[in-house]
């Protein structure tokens, strides 16, 4: 599994939530120019963000803990994004922006396609929570974001502005020596399974929880170990082993297979054991924070260089993107100087959780190292 890294805030992201409506029945908390952000918008975008698994397989509980430092900035992570989002889609208004179902069609289908069949894609969805529905919602909020960056201004990278960035940035095109694998993940997690267990039995003992959350912990390595007698015994199954019983949802439907991948993309002690092995070899169960794995080395490659028409394409996406996302923060900067906001809770305010974020930060010398000290908007 690869390594998680959390980022304070994505500026191209902005269109994960519902949108924001007037709902007299609902407390009023912001309004940004004409819009009315309600509380329930705040709580529906923060319950997206919060039940992610990748905050409580590190441990962080962000729907119980109001204090902790990483709900705070979560808080006002969300609510900076609703209100961007406000501005945005009052803009676009003016813009008329619209998508088409042509368009929408067009461009489901290109990402279905690198999933393989849509059975597989609806399978990758419904495996994470999330109905097709609400993907094309996503979706066609993010070509309508795209739409509206190139009515502020076309961008287009030649190939000599390529070949500069490629000539300076020599580093960047060099490649370690790669792994492809395959694995069979069995999901065990020691915090997710405490949590669960809390969540059952408000009034469990922290003696009970340990007792149990072992107990669960030894049922699902069992598991594992009973695929990998299985593998051992017919190296050929893997794959449809895998298919049937990796909670690695992306990469179960492809047979466990990972793709190629260098050392540091990989959660230890995954990485270590991949890169120990030769081709066509099947590992033993090892134990990873993600749970119990059986991995399979298909394929190595040696470090190297990619070429410039290699890379060609990719750098030229890349800095059309990276010229996208500067006219997005300009334009968004330029409508949130020009725009008339205004609080009804305080509490929503992002200048005051600001201040708690601080407040909380202050005993803790890792956030402080992390994340500089300071606050999305800070960071904007």
């Amino acid at each position: 599994m690869k390594k998680i890294k959390i980022a304070l805030i994505a500026m191209l992201a902005i269109f994960v939530f519902s949108g924001c409506t007037f709902k007299k029945s609902d407390e009023n908390i912001i309004k940004v120019n004409n819009t009315v952000i309600t509380k329930n918008d705040f709580d529906k975008a923060y319950e997206t963000v919060a039940s992610n698994n990748m905050f409580s397989q590190m441990g962080i509980d962000l729907k119980n803990d109001n204090n902790n430092v990483f709900t705070l900035m979560m808080r006002e992570k969300v609510i900076s994004e609703l209100m961007v989002k406000a501005l945005l889609n009052d803009e676009m208004e003016k813009r008329k922006i619209t998508v088409s179902k042509e368009e929408l069609d067009k461009a489901a289908k290109e990402i279905i396609n690198k999933f393989g069949t849509k059975e597989q894609f609806m399978q990758i969805l419904k495996t994470n929570g999330v109905n097709y529905s609400k993907f094309e919602q996503d979706l066609e909020e993010e070509i309508k974001l795209k739409k509206f960056v190139d009515s502020i201004a076309m961008v287009s990278i030649g190939e000599a502005e390529a070949k500069k960035y490629y000539n300076e940035n020599q580093d960047k095109f060099k490649y370690p020596q790669r792994v492809r694998a395959s694995h069979i993940l069995i999901s065990a997690n020691p915090e997710q399974i405490k949590a669960k267990l809390r969540e059952q039995n408000k009034d469990i003992t922290d003696e009970e929880l340990n007792k149990k959350t072992e107990e669960e912990m030894q049922a699902l390595k069992k598991k594992a170990e009973s695929l990998y007698s299985q593998v051992k015994k017919s190296p050929s199954s893997f794959a449809k082993l895998a298919k049937e019983n990796s909670q690695d949802s992306t990469s179960a439907v492809r047979g466990g297979d990972l793709g190629f991948f260098s050392k540091d993309e990989m959660v230890e002690p995954f990485a270590s054991k991949a890169f120990s092995m030769q081709p066509n070899t099947i590992s033993e169960v090892i134990q990873t924070p993600y749970g119990y794995h059986i991995i399979k080395v298909t394929d190595r490659a040696e470090a190297g260089t990619l070429s410039f028409e290699q890379s060609k394409k990719d750098i030229i996406a890349y800095l059309e993107g990276q010229d996208k996302v500067d006219i997005l923060k300009n334009k968004i900067e330029e409508l949130r100087k020009n725009a008339k906001i205004e609080f009804y809770n305080e509490d929503y305010n992002p200048e005051n959780l600001q201040k708690k974020i601080k407040e909380a930060a202050k005993d803790n010398p890792q956030i402080q190292d992390t994340f500089g000290g300071q606050s999305a908007q800070e960071k904007k």
